[in-house]
């Protein structure tokens, strides 16, 4: 009887000890990059004010995404959660600046967009070598484009940062099951994107 205690607990402390392990891991993959995330989240602060995005020219593509979390093969895989609306840079171009994200992610929160993510968005050319990668992270990809709102035939990489809500699935998920569409006019429940082949 006692060993039978003895065993649960030390089941128990064994567990714990390998959710703490998992943790720090997490929290060490981002440590070295720390600096520069936060440099980043102080220079994406003046978008909290969407007008601000606009004026710069972070154009709104209205609808609201998120993802059933559905797995096919051969296309991309979005954990259950949403995206948000995505306000597009088109005048931001070139190889990705990692302090200026050419996508700025909005959350409808009643009458409000409450900023939570940045995102890269990086077309797959002719030129492109190898797959982009920022703070030690390779861009998801290559990729069809987000039908309906971005073309199949826009190949690219992305790779998105939750700079402004904290997301369970790590800082660089793709999706954000704390982000949620609901009861917004614009919802888009989109299907995965097919993966392409890139260099």
């Amino acid at each position: 009887m006692r060993f039978a205690k003895f065993a649960r607990c030390a089941l128990v402390a064994m567990l714990g000890l390998v959710l703490i392990g998992m943790t720090l891991g997490a929290a060490s993959a981002e440590e070295p990059y720390k600096a520069q995330i936060d440099a980043l989240r102080k220079g994406m602060e003046k978008y909290k004010d969407y007008k601000v995005a606009v004026r710069d020219l972070y154009l709104s593509t209205v609808g609201c995404v998120h993802y059933a979390g559905e797995k096919i093969a051969g296309y991309m895989e979005y954990p259950k959660g949403a995206m948000g609306v995505h306000f597009v840079n088109l005048t931001i171009r070139g190889a990705p600046d990692p302090m200026k994200p050419n996508v700025l992610i909005y959350e409808p929160v009643g009458k409000k967009l409450e900023l939570v993510a940045v995102e890269w968005l990086v077309p797959l050319t002719a030129e492109t070598k190898e797959r982009p990668s920022l703070f030690g992270q390779p861009f998801m990809g290559p990729m069809e484009g987000h039908e309906p709102l971005i073309p199949k035939e826009y190949v690219h990489y992305d790779l998105h940062a939750w700079l402004f809500k904290s997301n369970p699935l790590g800082v660089f998920a793709p999706t954000n099951p704390k982000v949620k569409c609901e009861g917004y006019d614009f919802s888009l429940l989109e299907k995965p994107t097919k993966m392409m082949h890139g260099p």
